[in-house]
């Protein structure tokens, strides 16, 4: 393997830790700010670090350190303790290795050689998501059923209930897109949607399969065990559901692999559907042949939106009072904010002097694809949150009846219209 194929490798690898595993803390703290919002609230706000809150992101920090060493308790009555045990584990497993086939950029040239940016760079991605999307729910089943607990074996059944109710929908809202793109690719999905329609509209998913983009959307809220179908948890009905006799880090395997789903969902929404890593109107050969007009047009826009973020520090901090605690953090990061722009701006302004060569363009252009990617799945999760603290929780009755009945039928004419107009017009 040469150094630059592992240095690629190394790079997919860590960006799919960073997107599905390491953004949890912080989809944690989001979904508490965004509660805290909508229930006219703080949010946390105190747990800190010799002073250093980062608003409040500490405490995401925190909860996870309390589950590593919080006692694993487990009762005796407890049926079988190898799928006890491993069924945390298949939830976990199964939502990372979902979201390893995703691409985060467009395939990178460097010495003539083609690198594709993935961690799992398989042809098949929709199937390999399909799979183990499924294959997560056996975890929930097999620990519900392993618990010996009545509240967690009613949880399993409804995540079996759930399963039968969305996923199904959720293939059929993929065939006419599928269809549409021509491939099962995902990068080849991705690079359709760089196309312009009558010449000025993005060919993204959402304007040309509005059907099947609303369909996805709903089954993989119910794919994630988000509210408003996360009926195999309800608190308020079967104490903790499937999860009720698991604590330590066994419970953290679960907690995190819901938010590793929820990643996961959101990333396929916006691989398949908004663009994936494509700005609007600027795909790969765009951003290539203008880089440096790309590079001006940053060297003006991250100073403009320092300033902004500067403005609002110092509103919300009054006026950054040094006798203020809270605010001693926000000086180091406008500190920080300040030397990195600094930094930034020296190496554009070098690039734009010295002139770049076709490698060092290239990798500038996966660089703001991999940002563009990065903005896009924040903004989908801060979706699903949004709507998890708005929407009250459906019945599994009430799930059943939206996935057969309303759901399923609009996929099934979805594909026969998707299909009919394929044939006709010849595309």
């Amino acid at each position: 393997m040469s150094s630059v194929l592992l240095v690629v490798v190394s790079v997919n690898v860590i960006l799919a830790l960073l997107f599905s595993i390491g953004a949890a803390p912080i989809m944690v703290w989001l979904e508490r700010r965004v509660a805290g919002f909508i229930q006219d609230r703080l949010g946390p706000n105190r747990c800190n670090i010799k002073g250093i809150r980062l608003g409040g992101l500490i405490q995401s920090f925190a909860d996870m350190l309390k589950l590593v060493f919080k006692e694993d308790f487990r009762s005796s009555t407890i049926r079988e303790r190898f799928l006890f045990s491993l069924s945390p584990v298949i939830v976990f497993v199964c939502a990372f290795l979902a979201f390893m086939v995703v691409p985060f950029a467009d395939n990178l040239v460097l010495f003539d050689e083609v690198y594709v940016m993935q961690a799992v760079p398989v042809e098949l991605g929709v199937l390999w998501f399909l799979a183990f999307a499924g294959l997560g729910v056996y975890g929930i089943m097999i620990g519900g059923w392993a618990s010996n607990n009545k509240y967690s074996l009613l949880g399993s059944i409804r995540s079996s209930a759930q399963m039968i109710s969305y996923e199904a929908a959720m293939a059929l809202s993929l065939v006419s897109v599928l269809v549409t793109y021509g491939s099962l690719n995902l990068v080849d999905a991705v690079n359709f949607q760089a196309q312009l329609i009558f010449g000025f509209i993005p060919a993204w998913g959402v304007l040309i399969q509005p059907v099947a983009t609303i369909i996805f959307i709903i089954t993989a809220f119910a794919e994630a065990n988000r509210t408003p179908f996360d009926i195999a948890e309800g608190e308020s009905e079967i104490v903790g559901g499937f999860h009720t006799e698991y604590s330590a880090m066994r419970f953290g395997l679960f907690f995190v692999g819901e938010y590793v789903a929820m990643s996961t969902s959101s990333a396929f929404i916006v691989t398949l559907f908004f663009g994936g890593y494509h700005l609007p109107w600027l795909d790969t050969q765009v951003l290539k042949g203008n880089m440096p007009t790309v590079l001006a047009v940053a060297m003006v826009v991250i100073p403009l939106i320092s300033f902004i973020f500067m403005r609002w520090v110092y509103k919300n901090n009054i006026w950054l009072d040094k006798n203020d605690a809270r605010n001693k953090e926000s000086i180091w990061l406008l500190k920080i904010l300040l030397f990195k722009n600094v930094v930034i701006l020296s190496l554009l302004g070098y690039a734009l002097f010295v002139g770049i060569g076709e490698n060092v363009t290239n990798i500038l252009t996966c660089i703001l694809q991999v940002v563009t990617f990065a903005i896009k799945l924040l903004l989908v999760n801060f979706f699903f949150i949004w709507v998890r603290w708005t929407l009250p929780r459906f019945r599994y009755d009430q799930l059943q009846t939206l996935g057969w009945k309303v759901l399923m039928p609009l996929a099934i004419a979805n594909i026969f219209i998707t299909a009919t107009f394929i044939v006709v017009m010849g595309v």
